[in-house]
C-alpha cells in the first residue's frame, strides 16, 4: 500500500479530517493498516504523537456515546460494524457550535482535533470502535474537558436510533446544552525564562492576544539542574498538554562565561540543561522553540555579507560554544525551531536604555564602531515566534533580527541621543581594540553579526528595522 492509496479530506470543521483507508479482503476476511505514521503524514494527516489506544465494544445497535471534547487529538475508526458519527466544534472562535455527521465503516477513519466534541451511535450489533489519543486522561484537567447533550435540539443531530430508544449512560443524558457550554481555549504555550527580555515580551503578547500560557521562571524550572525538575517534566508527560515549549531561558553573561565559575554555569544552563529539555520534548513529541544567538558564529564573514541559517557554526567565546551545543541538542527533537537573533532590546537592562540614561545624565560615551549587526526588538522576537507556531512553518533554524541596513553600536548610540534631543556627536566612535585597552579581558565579540533573515521573511513575518527598534527603546526610556 502506498501513501497515494490513503486519501485525506477536509471537512466543515477546521482540522477535522476524514480519511479513506484501503481495505484488502479475501476469503478469510479483510485487512487494513489503520494507522501507519509515514504514509498518513505523507497523505496530509498531522504528525500526531499518539500515546494510547482505546477500544470501545458495543453490544447492540443504537449504543450511543458522547458528545465529549478533551484536551488532545484523536484518531477514530471502526474495527467491526458501522457507526453514525457526530462532531461538534467546541473551540473558541467563529466555528463554535458547527456540527457534522457521517456514517463510518472500517474503510474510514477520522482525525478529531483537540476541542472538537466527538460522539457516535452504533448501526450494527457487536461494533468495535477504536481511537488513538495524544495524551493520557488526567483527572486534574478540569476546564479542559467539555461535554454537550446528545439531544440538544440546537445541534439538530438526527440520530438513526432515537435517543429515547438508544443505549446510553446516565451521564451522557445529563450533559448540558450547547448554550451552557463555555468554548474551549487553544492549548497553552509554556514559556521558560519568563523574567528575561524575550520572556517578558512573550508573556505580554500572549496576554494581549488572549492565548493561554504558562510562564516559568528559574524558580519553577532551573535549566542548570534537571535533577530538580518534576518527574512529569523529565518524562515528557507533563509537557504533552502544551501547544509548544518556548525556551527563552539562558545564561547570557558573555564575559562572566570566560571565568571558571561562569564557564560551568554557562554549560550547565545553555548546553546540558537544554539537552535535557530537548529530550523531554522529544518524549512528549511537543514542539520546542529555542532562542539562540549570533555568538554561535565566528563573526569573521566579510562585511557586506550575512550569515545564513545553515552557515557552519564556529563560536569563538565560551558563551557561544555553550549556545552552539544547545542548538545541536535541540535538533535531536523532531519538532523544533531554533530562532537565532542578535542585539536584543526589550524591557529591562539593555544597550539602548544605557545610552538613553547616559544621554540624560550628560555623559559622553565612547562606543565601538567596528562591530556590525542589527538591533532586534524583543516584541518582534515574540511576535515572530508565535507567527512560526501559528502558521506551522517548516521546522528548522530561522534567523530573526531587525530588518533594514546593518549598523554598528556607535550608530545605535547616536540614534538614541538624537531621538532624545541630544547632540549625537557627543558619542565618540572607537575600535574594539581601543575600547578594551586597559580593561579586564572579556569574551571576544563577533565583528560581523549580520544574519540573513530571508527564511523568516519567506515564512510571512517581517520584523521592524533596527532604526525603529532603537527609537522605540529610547522613547520607552523617556516615558
Amino acid at each position: 500500500m502506498t501513501a497515494q492509496e490513503i486519501t485525506v479530506h477536509e471537512s466543515g470543521i477546521d482540522g477535522l479530517l476524514f480519511v479513506d483507508l484501503p481495505v484488502h479482503g479475501d476469503n478469510r476476511g479483510w485487512f487494513k493498516e489503520n494507522w501507519q505514521r509515514a504514509k498518513a503524514v505523507a497523505a496530509g494527516l498531522p504528525d500526531a504523537s499518539f500515546v494510547q489506544q482505546n477500544i470501545s465494544f458495543n453490544g447492540t445497535r443504537g449504543t450511543t456515546r458522547g458528545i465529549h471534547a478533551e484536551p488532545w487529538d484523536k484518531y477514530v475508526s471502526v474495527a467491526t460494524g458501522r457507526i453514525f458519527g457526530a462532531w461538534v466544534d467546541l473551540r473558541e472562535g467563529p466555528g463554535f457550535g458547527t456540527v457534522l455527521t457521517r456514517e463510518i465503516t472500517p474503510a474510514t477513519a477520522v482525525f478529531v482535533p483537540r476541542g472538537v466534541g466527538n460522539a457516535f451511535q452504533t448501526l450494527e450489533d457487536a461494533t468495535a470502535y477504536a481511537y488513538l489519543v495524544t495524551d493520557h486522561w488526567r483527572a486534574d484537567a478540569g476546564d479542559e474537558y467539555s461535554f454537550v447533550n446528545l439531544g440538544d435540539p440546537h445541534l439538530g443531530i438526527e440520530w438513526p436510533v432515537p435517543l429515547a430508544d438508544a443505549e446510553l449512560s446516565a451521564k451522557d443524558r445529563a450533559h448540558p446544552p450547547l448554550d451552557d457550554v463555555a468554548p474551549l481555549p487553544p492549548a497553552p504555550v509554556l514559556v521558560l525564562g519568563a523574567r528575561g527580555q524575550v520572556g517578558l515580551a512573550l508573556t505580554a503578547l500572549l496576554t494581549e492576544t488572549g492565548v493561554p500560557f504558562t510562564a516559568w521562571t528559574r524558580d519553577e524550572l532551573d535549566l542548570a539542574d534537571p535533577a530538580s525538575w518534576p518527574d512529569e517534566v523529565r518524562s515528557g508527560g507533563g509537557l504533552r498538554r502544551y501547544r509548544a515549549v518556548v525556551n527563552a531561558a539562558a545564561f547570557t553573561a558573555v564575559d562572566a562565561a570566560e571565568t571558571d565559575e561562569g564557564r560551568e554555569e554557562a554549560w550547565a544552563v545553555n548546553a546540558s540543561g537544554v539537552a535535557a529539555l530537548a529530550a523531554a520534548c522529544s518524549r512528549a513529541r511537543v514542539t520546542l522553540v529555542h532562542l539562540s544567538t549570533d555568538y554561535v558564529l565566528d563573526g569573521a564573514l566579510p562585511l557586506g555579507s550575512s550569515y545564513e541559517p545553515d552557515s557552519p557554526v564556529a563560536p569563538v567565546s565560551v558563551y557561544g560554544q555553550s549556545k552552539a551545543a544547545g542548538e545541536m541538542a535541540v535538533r535531536t527533537c523532531s519538532r523544533h525551531y531554533v530562532v537565532r537573533t542578535s542585539w536584543v532590546i526589550g524591557e529591562g537592562k539593555n544597550f539602548v536604555a544605557t545610552m538613553a540614561r547616559l544621554a540624560e545624565q550628560g555623559v559622553d560615551p565612547t562606543v565601538v564602531d567596528d562591530q556590525h549587526g542589527r538591533l532586534t526588538g524583543a516584541a518582534d522576537l515574540a511576535a515572530g515566534i508565535l507567527h512560526l507556531l501559528d502558521t506551522r512553518a517548516p521546522y528548522g533554524t530561522y534567523h530573526l533580527t531587525g530588518s533594514g541596513e546593518p549598523c554598528t553600536w556607535a550608530d545605535v548610540a547616536r540614534w538614541v541621543f538624537e531621538d532624545l534631543g541630544h547632540d549625537p556627536d557627543r558619542v565618540t566612535p572607537v575600535s574594539t581594540a581601543e575600547y578594551t585597552a586597559g580593561r579586564a579581558p572579556g569574551a571576544p565579540r563577533p565583528t560581523n553579526s549580520v544574519l540573513d533573515i530571508s527564511a523568516v521573511l519567506n515564512a510571512g513575518f517581517t520584523p521592524q528595522d533596527s532604526r525603529a527598534v532603537a527609537r522605540q527603546g529610547a522613547m520607552a526610556f523617556g516615558d
